[in-house]
């Protein structure tokens, strides 16, 4: 038997990140993707966000790798969006996605429990320009 702790942060936004997740839906669509992530074999430790991104701290298996862990969760949740009245919705093309060390995956889960609350400070292209950043991507 195979024991693997893969856990990645990923986080991805709307297409020119237009603000289509309402705050009504945002806990359904979570809900959905956490769903999407346990049927493909992964656990979704938390997911979050605000109205024009996620943020999904996932424990990635082996066989699935993280591009097509990130290709699932977008593809079956924009289907799922789609399906409401109403809603022109796709995610964009690009993610970031960001190892995680065991001794932080709960610092991680507080970071994506605190979305509400963190972007009444900072915006989301802030936010993720400081991901980025925080992770050497800031070339």
């Amino acid at each position: 038997m195979s024991y693997v702790s893969n856990h990645v942060h990923i986080v991805f936004s709307t297409a020119d990140r237009m603000k289509l997740i309402s705050g009504d839906l945002q806990p359904k669509l979570w809900a959905y993707m956490a769903g999407i992530a346990k049927n493909h074999g992964m656990h979704a430790v938390a997911i979050g966000g605000n109205e024009d991104h996620v943020h999904a701290l996932i424990n990635v298996v082996p066989n699935l790798g993280i591009a097509k862990a990130v290709q699932v969760l977008k593809a079956n949740s924009s289907r799922w969006m789609n399906e409401h009245p109403g809603v022109r919705f796709e995610w964009q093309e690009g993610y970031f996605a960001s190892s995680v060390s065991r001794s932080q995956v709960g610092t991680v889960r507080r970071y994506i429990a605190n979305q509400g609350e963190h972007h009444h400070k900072m915006k989301s292209e802030d936010e993720f320009a400081l991901l980025l950043k925080r992770h050497g991507f800031d070339s």
